[in-house]
């Protein structure tokens, strides 16, 4: 029954990427909202075991497709300079929902004897859901998608009216229209883009790596083992009242969402791959503490171990928190060029879900059967994860989503559309250049007013008509103002 949503959210995952590509973005979330409304209605009137499990089933299919466009979304809809933390919230706010859960439970658990003991948070999934399904069609459409369509003056509307303070016109518009052009026009000349796109060049199967690699670590770091199945461990280390394990819970959920929410903000200065190596060694090291003090445990019912034990436990989360919790999505979604974004995450979604199947079936018989000892095999994996991480995973921190493609694809295609690592870097020096005064030393600050930076824009202007002659002169392109 507790996996049964992750088997619904498997069978969506060929489907959810054609709908956000098809349909865009707001209409995708807008689909897997009423899917899972419909999901709920099914559960919460379920009359035997049957009917809740194919409820459990539908409300997974559903989440499938609307987090496959939403993370989109907010990634091609954000301001350049505050894309990394806006993005990095998003999977934060997962723990809002794991608070609602926790909490909700820890009350409804004393209502014994009634149905409404399931049945109330039941209704409570529908909240979520209904609010997407009203407030969507108040945000606007991603301008990368509109440009792939073809609405053009759409699209440059959306980046006016959010990056531009309403100015159309803005150099840094223009910036960001005629980049996020130029890159799908090129992608569109590859044509018809299948599965097998995410595997064939060197540059798409070196983002594959990480993404695959990173989606198993996310589940498979030690996390799964009290994401799923807290009460096992809790009575693992002699905590067995109901009211304590649910407590602690829900205490624990609460300090998630804060260590994940301030790492979120630090994303940029600190940038990502300081923040996986530091998560990754420290997660290993704290492992290797919980792992010592649950064998204590078990071996002597030693309290002071059991209660070190649960110490451990939140400082492997707190660490687990400042890298994976804020960055699986925002840099498997940063990575990805446009054309692959959502096959690219529709399969980074597959690998997570196979990695909870099997957390859900595995680790519960492998803490009955080996106890403290099941935990060794976690030591080593995560030993293997840091390996990783130091040897593959790119910096990709103050670049936009279409720069950052020049990390993985590298010098520029046989047909000259790409642009060299050397012009990628002027280039990207032009964009800080428009936007240095949105640098945030302390906060995220608003989008400038158009009095601010257009004190600067016929310099800034002036600099990326220098770039686009150099350019061209030196590709034998006739130059037009």
């Amino acid at each position: 029954m507790t996996s049964v949503q992750n088997i619904g959210a498997f069978l969506a995952l060929p489907i959810a990427p054609v709908i956000s590509d098809m349909l865009g973005r707001r209409k995708g979330i807008f689909v897997g909202g009423i899917v899972m409304l419909g999901g709920v209605a099914l559960q919460c009137q379920s009359v035997n075991i049957t009917q809740f499990i194919l409820a459990r089933g539908m409300i997974g299919f559903g989440l499938c497709i609307s987090i496959n466009a939403a993370p989109l979304l907010i990634t091609e809809l954000a301001y350049p300079t505050q894309r990394g933390p806006i993005t990095a919230m998003y999977n934060t706010n997962w723990y809002v929902g794991s608070i609602i859960a926790a909490w909700t439970t820890f009350g409804t658990f004393r209502m014994e004897g009634s149905s409404w003991s399931w049945r109330i948070p039941s209704v409570l999934q529908a909240l979520p859901s209904l609010l997407q399904c009203t407030l969507i069609w108040f945000c606007p459409e991603s301008p990368r998608w509109l440009i792939a369509k073809g609405k053009d003056m759409e699209a440059k509307q959306v980046l006016g009216k959010y990056h531009g303070n309403g100015n159309i016109g803005h150099p840094l518009v223009d910036y960001e229209y005629n980049e996020i052009r130029e890159a799908i026009s090129t992608e569109k000349e590859v044509g018809q883009i299948s599965w097998m796109a995410l595997f064939s060049t060197p540059g798409n199967r070196r983002r594959m790596r990480i993404i695959v690699a990173l989606a198993f670590f996310s589940q498979w770091s030690g996390n799964g083992l009290v994401s799923y199945y807290i009460n096992l461990i809790l009575e693992g280390v002699g905590i067995t009242e109901t009211s304590t394990k649910t407590l602690i819970n829900g205490c624990l959920q609460i300090f998630n969402l804060v260590m994940a929410f301030t790492s979120a903000l630090f994303v940029d200065r600190i940038g990502r791959r300081k923040l996986f190596l530091i998560s990754n060694a420290g997660m290993l090291l704290v492992f290797v503490g919980w792992t010592v003090t649950s064998a204590v445990f078990q071996e002597t019912g030693s309290k002071a171990a059991g209660s070190a034990t649960i110490a451990m436990i939140f400082i492997f989360f707190a660490l687990y928190d400042i890298a994976y919790t804020p960055l699986l999505i925002a840099y498997t979604i940063e990575i990805l060029p446009f054309k692959i974004r959502a096959k690219g995450f529709a399969a980074m979604s597959f690998t997570v879900t196979l990695g909870l199947i099997f957390n859900q079936y595995v680790n519960p018989v492998a803490l009955e059967k080996l106890g403290w000892k099941y935990y060794l095999i976690y030591v080593g994996w995560l030993v293997f994860e840091l390996g990783f991480i130091w040897l593959y995973l790119l910096e990709t921190k103050g670049r936009t989503l279409e720069q950052t493609a020049m990390l993985f694809d590298g010098e520029s295609n046989a047909n000259g559309d790409m642009m060299s690592i050397q012009d990628e870097e002027r280039r990207a020096s032009i964009t800080q250049s428009i936007t240095r005064r949105l640098t945030f030393p302390t906060k995220l600050k608003a989008a400038p007013s158009s009095d601010t930076m257009d004190k600067d824009a016929g310099s800034d202007d002036m600099e990326m008509k220098k770039y686009d002659l150099d350019k061209d002169a030196n590709s034998g392109r006739d130059v037009n103002f």
